[in-house]
């Protein structure tokens, strides 16, 4: 680890910081109806869309409908990227001339994009067309994550309002947050990533002549436009294969920064609307600082291994750290930094390929992804699943004094806690069943690139991926087979909709409750102690659940390691 590893790590911190309060107080204004600057020009398309939907601003939800109305919006959304697919050789700006989409793949690229999983067992630049890439892909990639944010939003509401029947309307909340959060957002990204390099053209491919004399074709496309949503979205589905390793996504240092700003950016934000809508924005800190606690701890553990490098080298007589699979315009610092960031987010893009990661600094993001991608987190997602763990921790708060749970003023009762924990329980079904069968189903092992422990996290990591809606890849798995096309995208929409229908019952239960005002015994929620008890159950609730996977996988190929053993 150097000086100016930290300095760059420091950097990234303090002006995300920078970030939360105006960008939150910006999205509170929005989805509280309020004017903003961009009112003139957006309100008149807003109550257009609305008039189109046959729905209104005024018009609120039982969490029941506005969930049903999620779900119909996502299945029609899902097969309408399915038929894309499917139709592609035979619909226009293609001029690469792709041909249809296998189907057990356009299904598994469908739940993938629909779930804002993003996971691609394709290359991008080979495999979708231009309209594919846009009207299917980048489409998805905004709806998805206005999906996520509106679900946040209702939960929120069942925490602020008192005595209500409904949680908002899931219709309002998805045009708000696409048009006056990620539209906005995206165009200034992407002027901001075309001057730094990215292309944007509806153009063919270029063909140039190498120094060698062979003929070599260039991919280009509208690359810009959907980098910006898919780091902003935390999406981080790739246009071309390589992700943000591309240089072509990725160009430089300032581009890096500003991909990982942008996917941490909304989803802290949402802690400071937590606390502006339930009236107390400690309430938003305390959730903020429990994330960071969890977020630091990772990046100095995978910073550390992978300045450490690897032993085996280290045997060869040669020194330094683990530069494999890592871009050398951004080093070990970016490359772990970017790798935690990503899988604390359900982001999923790579600057650098988590398989050649030493065995520890590949378990840091396996361990975000399976705490549920509570650190921050998607946009939307990491904050609802949080407060699933927050029903928890008060829950046992409860326990330990004796005393019905309360936070915020709601008793917090056995369906509050019984639709968290089916929450949090659903995402260990997806990831460790499905991994269960796949290291024993020889059609399944025949994908594993690697023996011993470090195949069996490859398959660990692509189920964890994929329940936890995170999208990026370990490697060395050749996922584009029916077996792993049709259980991970199984194991998405489980990982998606599993978690939101219980976050919504709990958003529409807390909501026609009344507010218990505050008393001596009432366990303080915005403070030290609050942040160390919600850090605690997140790690010995991840901790129970994976431990045992983790030992198999990477704690193994350590121990391995460091006495000189390969596999």
């Amino acid at each position: 680890m150097t000086f100016n590893g930290w300095i760059q790590i420091l950097v990234y911190c303090g002006i995300l910081a920078l970030l939360v309060k105006p960008l939150g107080g910006y999205v509170y204004r929005v989805f509280s109806g309020d004017r903003t600057f961009l009112s003139p020009v957006l309100a008149p398309i807003e109550r257009g869309l609305y008039r189109l939907a046959g729905t209104s601003e005024k018009e609120e939800q039982h969490w029941a409908v506005y969930a049903t109305g999620m779900l119909l919006f996502n299945l029609a959304g899902l097969l309408v990227l399915y038929a894309l697919q499917r139709l592609q050789g035979a619909l226009p700006y293609n001029p690469a001339g792709m041909t249809a989409v296998d189907p057990q793949l356009a299904f598994n690229t469908a739940a993938s994009f629909v779930t804002n999983t993003n996971w691609q067992n394709y290359g991008g630049e080979s495999t979708m067309s231009y309209l594919v890439q846009m009207a299917g892909l980048t489409v998805q990639n905004f709806v998805s994550a206005a999906t996520g944010i509106a679900i946040a939003i209702a939960l929120i509401r069942g925490f602020a309002r008192a005595s209500g029947k409904s949680i908002g309307n899931f219709w309002v909340d998805l045009t708000r947050c696409t048009l006056y959060v990620l539209l906005p957002l995206c165009i200034v990204l992407t002027l901001a990533f075309v001057w730094l390099g990215t292309p944007q053209t509806l153009g063919p491919y270029v063909d140039a002549t190498t120094l060698e004399g062979a003929k070599q074709t260039i991919a280009l496309g509208p690359v810009a436009s959907q980098v910006a949503i898919k780091m902003l979205g935390t999406n981080g589905g790739g246009f071309f294969n390589a992700n943000a390793a591309h240089p072509f996504e990725n160009p430089d240092a300032i581009s890096n920064l500003i991909q990982m700003l942008s996917i941490f950016a909304l989803g802290a934000a949402l802690t400071n609307v937590f606390g502006r809508m339930v009236g107390s924005e400690r309430q938003g800190w305390a959730i903020l600082a429990s994330m960071g606690v969890l977020f630091l701890a990772g990046v100095i553990v995978c910073y550390w291994a992978e300045a450490a490098g690897n032993p085996l080298v280290h045997a060869l007589g040669i020194d330094g750290g683990n530069m494999e699979g890592k871009e050398t315009r951004f080093g070990i610092a970016l490359s772990a930094l970017f790798a935690v960031i990503t899988t604390a987010a359900s982001c999923g893009a790579v600057n650098a390929m988590h398989d050649s990661f030493t065995a520890l600094g590949g378990m840091i993001p396996l361990i975000n992804m399976q705490l549920g991608e509570v650190i921050v987190g998607g946009v939307g997602a990491g904050f609802y699943g949080i407060l699933m763990f927050v029903v928890l921790a008060v829950f046992v708060a409860g326990l330990m004094v004796g005393r019905t749970p309360e936070y915020l003023g709601k008793k917090i009762e056995a369906k509050e806690v019984k639709m968290a924990m089916l929450a949090i329980l659903c995402l260990p079904l997806a990831m460790l069943i499905f991994t269960a069968i796949a290291v024993v189903l020889p059609s399944a092992v025949a994908s594993i690139a690697n023996g011993g422990p470090h195949g069996f996290t490859e398959v660990l990591y692509a189920y964890t991926s994929a329940a936890a809606n995170n999208g990026s890849a370990f490697g060395g798995l050749s996922g584009n087979t029916p077996w792993y096309n049709i259980t991970l995208g199984i194991g998405m929409l489980m990982g998606r909709f599993l978690v939101i229908i219980p976050a919504l019952a709990i958003a529409g239960s807390l909501a026609a409750k009344k507010t218990v005002p505050a008393s001596d015994g009432t366990f303080p929620t915005d403070g030290t102690l609050f942040v160390g008890l919600l850090v605690g159950v997140i790690i010995i609730v991840g901790g129970l659940t994976f431990f045992p996977a983790l030992a198999v996988g990477p704690i193994v190929e350590h121990l391995a390691m460091i006495h000189g053993q390969t596999f």
